[in-house]
């Protein structure tokens, strides 16, 4: 037998219930309220607000949407010039190096010396004077 409390005797637990209130003052907004406060005699204001319900933003008005449908241009970014990527390839097989030496030596990834030889590269400055530096060269201008 535990020599503890009994665990036999009856539950005297009494249920605690919690319930929220709604909001008071300005911020209740309940149809009996706002009828109450009509007939009251007090101002009431039921205007809905200008963006409140609905994602308005996904379907509003872009000032220059026109302007966007209306161009044709295509942009797209500079890339390095096939005089920069012939120069950088014929270098670095006069070093006898392969792209992931080259890369090794300066301290970058593989695929980015293939995508400067692609000509699929953005040119960087920083890219290309190590290039410069890890070939022993001066590569042309990129564009």
């Amino acid at each position: 037998m535990p020599s503890g409390p009994s665990l036999e005797g009856a539950q005297d637990w009494a249920p605690v219930v919690w319930t929220k209130s709604g909001p008071k003052g300005k911020a209740s907004k309940s149809t009996a309220e706002v009828n109450a406060a009509r007939r009251s005699g007090g101002e009431v204001d039921t205007s809905k607000k200008i963006t409140a319900g609905g994602n308005k933003s996904a379907h509003s008005q872009v000032p220059n949407a026109k302007k966007l449908d209306e161009n044709t241009e295509t942009f797209r970014h500079d890339t390095v010039s096939h005089d920069f990527k012939m120069a950088l390839q014929q270098a670095r097989l006069a070093k006898k190096m392969s792209q992931g030496a080259l890369a090794t030596a300066i301290n970058e990834k593989q695929t980015v010396i293939n995508e400067y030889e692609a000509g699929k590269a953005i040119p960087n400055g920083a890219i290309i004077n190590k290039l410069n530096r890890a070939l022993g060269v001066r590569l042309p201008k990129a564009k």
